[in-house]
């Protein structure tokens, strides 16, 4: 989970190694650092400056695979959770703060089964 440490620049570096150099700028000019990642997808690429749907579904699925995390499934149970485990320790971890800072993901296991 390298990539919670991430500033801006490196986001960008990351973004430019995946074959899209041109929205370096989106990233940077928009304050997504590592931690930030994670509330990246396909609905908020627009509002970052990326609009070509192809260049969208790539990004997405490679934020996906950076992560860790899988798909969301359109077909879920309103009863069932919103994310998986991952999903939800890394979401928290999007949030700066001491407490946030120093969480690991056993200890946000242990207080989500509580």
């Amino acid at each position: 989970m390298e990539f919670l440490h991430w500033s801006c620049h490196d986001v960008a570096l990351w973004i430019e190694s995946i074959g899209f150099p041109q929205y370096k700028a989106c990233f940077t000019e928009n304050f997504i650092s590592g931690r930030k990642l994670i509330l990246v997808s396909c609905t908020s690429l627009p509002r970052l400056g990326i609009s070509d749907f192809q260049h969208m579904r790539t990004i997405s699925a490679q934020l996906r695979e950076l992560l860790g995390v899988s798909e969301p499934r359109w077909s879920r149970s309103v009863a069932d959770p919103p994310h998986d485990d991952l999903t939800g320790f890394l979401k928290t971890k999007s949030r700066t703060g001491q407490h946030t800072d120093s969480l690991t993901l056993q200890q946000f296991l242990t207080n989500s089964s509580k």
